[in-house]
């Protein structure tokens, strides 16, 4: 069976470069290797990719620079930075750049490829399902990972949209931190909780249009959606 997956790989290392399309192309993956950011742009543009692993350090254009300009263009796109640094400000910001996970070097293939089929499952998940939610004055399509209030439209990243279906499907109920991440993410270690705040923040400036919409946040124990009538 011939592979559908295109994967975008911005990596400027070219050792890593080649054992990481290397090791995706005997997992039968298509991947497309950019040196460069400006590179990557260019590809994306030209292509039609299911996935993209940038590395954050790239020359001419930075991973965080070009995740903001493929996110400008789809909202969806699963995008995976590779990143050497370990400051938690700097992993926040590729989350607050359109980044949906990150994985940190030196990594294992085992675990980057784990966590493209995870992705890749779920969007596949999204895909096949139909669900819609009607929240206070707002349209929540989670199949089109979209939230419409009147004749505006917003386009949900994959996370956003599991966040807000999740406070969805436990309206009224405090939810704890962990099992918001664990559901989301499949972790709830620091980090990722951390970043959990940034896209709930994100979910609340969408929703800021109807008053009647409610976040509340228990401080140390996690989150309540309320929709009040």
């Amino acid at each position: 069976m011939i592979s559908t997956i295109n994967i975008l790989l911005a990596e400027d290392d070219e050792n890593l470069g080649f054992v990481v399309k290397d090791n995706l192309i005997q997992e039968g993956f298509i991947v497309t290797l950019c040196k460069n950011g400006v590179q990557a742009l260019d590809a994306y543009n030209k292509g039609t990719f299911s996935l993209c692993i940038l590395d954050v350090m790239l020359p001419k254009m930075d991973g965080f620079e070009l995740a903001s300009k493929i996110r400008s263009l789809d909202k969806h796109i699963p995008i995976i930075f590779l990143t050497a640094k370990s400051m938690i400000e700097d992993k926040l910001e590729g989350f607050k750049k359109g980044g949906d996970d990150y994985i940190t070097k030196p990594f294992s293939m085992e675990e980057l490829i784990y966590r493209i089929n995870v992705f890749l499952k779920r969007a596949s998940t999204i895909n096949d399902e139909g669900i819609i939610h009607k929240i206070g004055a707002y349209i929540f399509d989670y199949n089109n990972l979209t939230l419409s209030i009147n004749s505006t439209v917003v386009k949900l990243t994959q996370k956003e949209a599991e966040v807000l279906q999740l406070f969805c499907i436990h309206q009224g109920e405090v939810l704890k931190r962990e099992f918001i991440l664990k559901q989301v993410w499949g972790s709830d270690d620091y980090f990722l909780g951390r970043s959990m705040d940034v896209f709930i923040s994100k979910i609340r400036k969408y929703l800021k249009k109807d008053p009647s919409i409610h976040i509340t946040n228990y401080h140390g124990i996690g989150f309540k959606f309320v929709v009040i009538a």
